[in-house]
């Protein structure tokens, strides 16, 4: 906000600014203020969470075509740094859970996993049931993250290179929201950083909903 104002002032009371000059301003003003939004909506969503009132609409999810679709949608993204997804999930998964809520957790993830990536590298996303818990795990290939800022990631607000700018960087919300989402699911999420790649791991409470009647499914 401090940034959307002083660049209107520029614009409000220097007269002598160029047609060139102008146009950069009222950019930098604009993408300020798109970026401001975000912020507020995120906050917004963050503080419903924390009210626990979040009523989960439970509902049928096939995991297999949600992960393909959310790879394809970031398409633009991994195109520009060349990267690449191998998704591995041998066995067809359909489970029980908020879709939405569910679908936020994974694009935030994504989305975090694209902004650190090396250039030219693969992101590669996997999922495996286990003992009743259906675990999704996404890797990337980049900086190691060391150890007290690993413990952080899912703090708000937390950023795990405060010197990136707000073009490059989030909020520090997305980590934060995903792991609100999936505890109140009754999962849990983790990281793992090593000097070649780190893992984002969520665990949830998984219901096969292919087993489930649509009795079962109407409450």
């Amino acid at each position: 906000l401090t940034s959307v104002i002083g660049y209107l002032t520029l614009l409000d009371e220097s007269r002598d600014l160029t047609a060139e000059q102008r146009a950069k301003f009222v950019g930098i003003s604009l993408e300020k203020a798109y970026r401001l939004e975000q912020l507020i909506n995120e906050f917004f969503e963050i503080t419903r969470f924390n009210i626990n009132t979040v009523t989960l609409e439970r509902n049928r999810i096939d995991l297999n075509m949600m992960l393909e679709q959310m790879a394809d949608e970031f398409y633009p993204m991994l195109s520009e740094k060349k990267l690449t997804v191998q998704i591995d999930m041998p066995e067809h998964i359909i489970m029980f859970a908020d879709a939405d809520k569910i679908a936020r957790v994974f694009d935030n993830l994504f989305k975090n996993a694209v902004s650190y990536s090396y250039e030219s590298t693969s992101i590669k996303i996997g999922a495996r049931i286990r003992r009743n818990r259906v675990i999704i795990k996404i890797r990337n290939h980049c900086d190691e993250i060391p150890k007290e800022k690993l413990d952080r990631l899912f703090e708000k607000f937390y950023r795990i290179d405060s010197s990136r700018n707000s073009s490059s960087g989030g909020s520090g919300l997305g980590l934060a929201i995903a792991r609100q989402i999936t505890e109140l699911h009754g999962g849990s999420i983790s990281a793992k950083s090593t000097s070649e790649h780190t893992d984002f791991t969520v665990v949830l409470p998984y219901v096969n909903a292919e087993l489930l009647s649509d009795e079962e499914l109407d409450f």
